[in-house]
This record gives structure tokens, C-alpha cells and sequence, in this order.
């Protein structure tokens, strides 16, 4: 089926009380075990490209497969800009067939986040394609964006009304606690301040940095309003041990088939165990 916009698959997730996962590819073998996965699940899904998967596979591979994996499939895929910092690179996402992207103006002061992230949504809107924006900064590294903890800064719900009043966006990513990459410690989430920021808006809520958040802390951000989750540490972490199994096992093996066909598997798994979790599971 065509690809959907994230407003379409976000805005069924308000209604039926449940969160949509949003997993990051950077080739050919993620993509095919998200489907697999949401396949098996029948689940809706986003499919995220980041700055870093666009810079490894190119932008055009990106688009082709994303979108010959959603021509083939029965259930409903996003292809989504996973922190966009770039205006042109946004753009250009949403002139070459994304439906969803992202801009990550948090490096920004409030006004200078609001202007471009407006300019975009005008650009977006124009083009069918939904629009995510971020409020608040999201700690650790994720390719080659980086927040320390010192850096890093929790979403203040005194500025989430006016900037969404002002941007028009479709949903917005919060900062509550998570933080990109590998946690050190099990992460404190701040769902004081998640309950306070969905009382103030009616727009679908985003958690970034979600592998490695205990499943009740997820269920529970879910219950106070997050739509979106976006997953991508726990991809690679499979990825890699279904690697390393294979030439544990072999040594000798030089086939990529038999290498990465396990890792795939792995990967299917583990997206299907979030898709359970998210409560997407027969969505579709």
C-alpha cells in the first residue's frame, strides 16, 4: 500500500489509546525485518531514517526501499526524518517522497526553533507530509548528534502551548529523561512533568530514546499521552549479537547471507517484542 503520513497513524493511535513504534534503518536488512515484524504483528509502523542512515546508504536508497517495502505490504508504514537539523536536508526529504519528517530545533532558542520549525510545516503541509518537532533536549548520542548530560535539558511545559500555537506541527518530541544510545543506569523518567505537557496540548507526544526504557515506564508514558516511540539502540544490539552468533558458530563463514539472514531474524524479534509492548499489535 502507499506509504501514510505520521499525522494518519498518529492520530488512530489518540483514539485507540496505544503508541506507534518508530524504528530507525540504516539498510536493506532492517527495513525488511521491521515489515516482517509489523507484518507478523499487524501493526503500523514508522520507518525512521536519520541524518547518519542518509549519509551511509544515500538518501535515493533510503526512498527506494522504504517504499518498495510498503508497496508490498498489507499494513500501514511512515517514512519518517529522524532529527532533521538541516532546513535544506528537510526539504529535501519531504521533495523526494518522505511522509513524515522531523526538525530538531532544540539547539535553538525558543524563537529561532518556532521560525524555522513554521516554515517547515508550510513547506510540509504543502506537500501532504506530516511534521515532528522538538521541544526540550534529548541527552546522549545518537550518529553524529550529541547532548551531554550536562547539555541536556528537560522539556519546560510553561513553553509547549505557545510553541505549538505558533508551529502548527503534528506531534511533538519531549524530553522527560530518556536519553539516546546505551543507558549507563535504568533512566528516571519525569512523567510529572509528561502529564503536565499533555494537558496542555491535543497534538500526539514523542519519546526519543526509548531502548533501554523499562517496559511499565513505557506503558505507563504511553497512559500519560506518548503516541510515538522511537527505537533504534535495540535494533543495532541485535543486530550485532545476531552477527556475532553466526562467526562465533563459523569462523570460516563468508557468506552475508548466512551472516545477516540471523541477524534479520534477531532484529524481526525484537521489534515485535516493542510492537507488544507499544500495545499496536492488530492495528494495522
Amino acid at each position: 500500500m502507499p506509504l501514510v503520513t505520521g499525522k494518519e497513524l498518529l492520530e488512530k493511535a489518540v483514539k485507540g489509546n496505544y503508541a506507534v513504534g518508530a524504528f530507525n534503518c540504516n539498510n536493506m536488512e532492517i527495513v525488511q525485518a521491521i515489515i516482517a515484524a509489523a507484518e507478523a504483528e499487524n501493526a503500523p509502523v514508522f520507518i525512521q531514517a536519520s541524518q547518519g542512515a542518509i549519509k551511509y546508504a544515500g538518501l535515493d536508497y533510503i526512498i527506494s526501499l522504504v517504499h518498495t517495502a510498503a508497496k508490498k505490504t498489507f499494513v500501514p508504514v511512515c517514512l519518517h526524518l529522524d532529527h532533521g537539523t538541516d532546513f535544506k536536508q528537510v526539504v529535501q526529504c519531504i521533495a523526494k517522497g518522505f511522509s513524515s519528517v522531523m526538525f530538531d530545533g532544540s539547539k535553538y532558542s525558543l524563537e529561532e526553533n518556532i521560525a524555522i520549525t513554521k516554515k517547515i510545516v508550510e513547506i510540509a503541509q504543502a506537500a501532504g507530509v506530516s511534521v515532528e518537532a522538538e521541544l526540550g533536549r534529548i541527552g546522549g548520542t545518537e550518529d553524529d548528534i550529541s547532548v551531554s548530560d550536562r547539555d541536556a535539558m528537560l522539556t519546560d511545559p510553561a513553553d509547549v502551548q505557545y510553541f505549538v500555537e505558533q508551529t502548527g506541527v503534528d506531534s511533538l518530541a519531549v524530553a522527560i529523561g530518556t536519553a539516546h544510545g546505551q543507558y549507563k543506569a535504568e533512566p528516571k523518567l519525569d512523567f510529572d512533568r509528561l502529564a503536565q505537557i499533555q494537558k496542555l496540548v491535543d497534538i500526539p507526544i514523542v519519546m526519543h530514546g526509548s531502548s533501554g526504557v523499562p517496559d511499565k515506564d513505557v506503558q505507563k508514558a504511553i497512559s500519560l499521552g506518548v503516541r510515538k516511540v522511537n527505537i533504534d539502540t535495540n535494533i543495532r544490539e541485535a543486530f550485532v549479537k545476531g552477527v556475532k552468533d553466526v562467526l562465533n558458530k563459523n569462523p570460516q563463514e563468508i557468506d552475508p547471507r548466512k551472516i545477516l539472514g540471523p541477524a534479520r531474524e534477531a532484529m524481526t524479534e525484537i521489534v515485535r517484542e516493542k510492537i507488544r509492548v507499544f500495545g499496536s499489535s492488530g492495528k494495522a
